[in-house]
């Protein structure tokens, strides 16, 4: 066997690549930038260079959206764009923001704190207690990684804390317990963190204490994925929600106070959880039968706390799925139960209002039944909830609108993004392709209203996590595609949500091969219908859609003509050992454990790369800084394809965690070397043959 094949599905452990694991290694580091300069070569030429600074000013626009969170009557914003790279966190009031061009109260200047410091700092997340409190903890990452160093922050010096918090940089949160004490879930420190990398234990960390002095108040076993801790001051005292999240889709939850004394919930370990006040709304992912009554599988169940705290176990049912019918999410926002759900890929929200003699129902209105809308409470903190709501609305071809949706009454709109590409001839369609046992594949398509079949084709798809993907308006590929002439295609393929856990399920463990082929029948039905051919085809995929992407190049090549894969997971017999991989077995399975290797490796596609096939070209980009997804899966793929002959090139961003870049500059720069890359390779330049 020619050592240009290794590793085989036959010898999955003989991998002459894992030098390329080691994120920092000089060697490694050496390979990475030789083959993204390389890449830079052919690909980022003056066309790429137009389409990088055409997509960056668009991101950088003083007229796009700037989304707000409500705290303490204020709204908080992070505020990214040519002058203010890394970005600025800022507030100001709601009657100002209703103004076309309103006035912000700087609280951060990142970019002047990078260079104060001589650090690589993004803005990673902000946490204050819902009272009129004066401090917040700011989480501070270096090249927007997960892991992030904390810092205490007064809000109204805007000045970090001289002799406040402050924990280096690790996986990290932190809950208010009162002004000088934090609940801290953090992976720093010698036993402190799970086999995925996150955090396992919560302790009580006073003002003053050293952190290693500070007494773990909860943890769970060291296999388990992670634990964290939430403040509720719902109720008539402050308290407090522990999770022992075991997998990613398992917990066990207890309620309790800062000290750790606390009551485990009697409830199912594969639940969604939500409570306010005296209530409790629980969505099941599996059938439970409980008092002598069945609830069934992605149902939402309500009750009483305190009733269901002494022992009652008498839910009432609020809301029952059906077969193209799911629950995407739910929320509270003074005293009313927000649904979320997909009806036959149809926006629905409901209001539920919880009573003693039963729950009332209602439909929010004023939202369009096409379309994506989000809606989500506009106060982080429940305890300051007055029943407002934010909603964002869209299509691929309408630019977001932003609403505000007061007392759930009527939407009315706050700020209108700015249409970014010509829309001009375009249309908006919904088909179906049939899989290889004949489930009915939903997607999306994007394009003229007249097919050629010979359209360049941009498709892409998720799969996994029971996540929903939805129709967004997107500016990169308005610009860089649809304006050009071309068509986009979005494919609801199983392993996501759209359809509740029966979906997910059937695309998950050994079903994520399941998906791999929805996505390809897909790309079988453009060309029976007369929309494109194979080779006008490109696909991209990220994350999870990495696996996609690279089962498309070694299991359905003749599908496709160029393929694009982003922060990739692709070695299934080693993902586990790398970053946070272990916190995804029960998404795809152990490969330590032999059945279930047994299935990982049909979808391994660094295994199952060979040579002598006729694979289509494939860029593989990803970001040194991402401690998600271990950037040495895109570099081993890259070498391996090489290595055997075929077309495939790297580019690996210094920054940007598990996305496109740090800032706005860097992510026009990704995604228009990916476009680039796509175009070039289907035969399609400039919107010509």
């Amino acid at each position: 066997m020619s050592s240009d094949e290794r590793p085989t599905l036959a010898a999955p452990d003989d991998d002459p690549y894992l030098w390329l694991e080691d994120i920092e290694g000089k060697h490694a580091l050496e390979f990475v930038e030789r083959q993204s300069r390389l890449t830079l070569e052919k690909f980022g030429g003056a066309r790429f260079a137009a389409d990088r600074d055409e997509l960056a000013a668009i991101y950088d626009r003083p007229d796009n959206i700037p989304y707000v969170t409500r705290r303490g009557g204020l709204l908080y914003n992070v505020w990214k764009d040519a002058k203010n790279p890394r970005g600025l966190w800022r507030r100001t009031t709601l009657e100002e923001f209703r103004k076309p061009h309103p006035e912000w109260d700087i609280l951060l200047d990142v970019d002047r704190l990078a260079a104060d410091e001589g650090k690589d700092w993004l803005l990673s997340w902000t946490h204050a207690p819902p009272e009129a409190a004066s401090r917040a903890i700011v989480g501070l990452s270096r090249g927007g990684s997960d892991a992030a160093m904390l810092r205490e922050f007064d809000l109204e010096a805007k000045r970090f804390v001289a002799d406040g918090f402050v924990l280096p940089e690790a996986k990290s949160g932190a809950e208010w317990a009162d002004a000088d004490t934090l609940l801290l879930s953090s992976a720093l420190g010698e036993g402190m963190a799970t086999s995925s990398g996150y955090a396992r234990t919560v302790r009580l960390w006073r003002r003053g204490e050293p952190v290693e002095q500070a007494p773990v108040v909860f943890d769970a076993p060291a296999d388990h994925m992670a634990v964290y801790c939430g403040g509720d001051r719902t109720g008539p005292l402050p308290r407090f929600w522990f999770t022992d999240r075991i997998d990613f889709f398992n917990l066990h939850v207890w309620l309790g106070d800062a000290t750790g004394g606390r009551t485990r919930l009697d409830l199912p370990t594969d639940i969604w959880l939500e409570a306010q006040r005296d209530w409790l709304a629980v969505k099941l992912r599996s059938a439970w039968t409980v008092a002598g009554t069945t609830y069934a599988a992605d149902s939402v169940i309500g009750i009483s706390l305190s009733a269901f705290l002494a022992g009652d176990r008498r839910f009432t049912v609020i809301f029952e799925p059906g077969a193209r019918r799911a629950l995407q999410g739910f929320l509270w926002t003074a005293d009313r139960l927000i649904l979320s759900i997909l009806d036959d890929l149809r926006p629905v929200f409901e209001i539920c209002t919880p009573a003693a003699d039963g729950w009332a129902h209602q439909r929010l209105q004023g939202l369009p039944e096409i379309g994506v809308v989000d809606a989500w409470r506009f106060d982080v903190h429940e305890a300051e909830s007055n029943g407002d709501m934010l909603a964002n609305i869209q299509d691929p071809l309408t630019p977001p609108s932003l609403m505000l949706i007061e007392q759930v009454g009527s939407p009315t709109l706050l700020k209108q993004a700015p249409k970014t590409f010509s829309a001009d001839g375009l249309v908006i369609t919904q088909h179906e392709a049939v899989s290889v046992d004949g489930e009915r594949i939903p997607y999306v398509q994007v394009g003229p209203t007249t097919e050629t079949g010979d359209a360049p084709v941009y498709m892409t798809a998720y799969g996994g996590f029971g996540l929903a993907v939805k129709p967004y308006y997107s500016s990169a590929l308005g610009k860089l595609w649809l304006e050009r002439g071309g068509t986009t295609v979005q494919a609801n393929i199983r392993g996501g949500g759209e359809f509740g856990t029966r979906w997910h399920d059937a695309g998950r463990h050994a079903g994520k091969r399941l998906s791999h082929d929805d996505f390809a029948a897909v790309a079988a039905d453009l060309v029976r219908r007369g929309v494109t051919r194979p080779g006008r085809i490109a696909a991209e995929g990220g994350s999870n859609g990495g696996i996609l992407i690279t089962n498309m190049l070694t299991r359905y090549p003749e599908r496709f003509g160029a393929l694009f894969c982003t922060i990739p997971l692709i070695d299934m017999r080693r993902y586990t050992r790398l970053l946070a991989g272990a916190s995804w077995i029960a998404e795809y399975g152990d490969p330590d454990k032999p059945e279930e290797w047994d299935w990982l490796k049909t979808y391994s596609a660094y295994h199952a790369a060979k040579p002598g096939q006729h694979y289509p070209p494939i860029l593989i980009a990803t970001t040194k800084r991402d401690d998600r997804v271990h950037p040495g899966h895109a570099r081993k793929m890259t070498a391996k394809l090489q290595a055997m002959g075929y077309e495939a090139y790297l580019y690996e961003a210094a920054a940007g965690g598990h996305g496109f870049g740090k800032d706005n500059q860097e992510r026009a720069t990704f995604i228009a070397l990916g476009h680039t890359f796509l175009r070039e390779k289907i035969g399609w330049i400039d919107g010509n043959s």
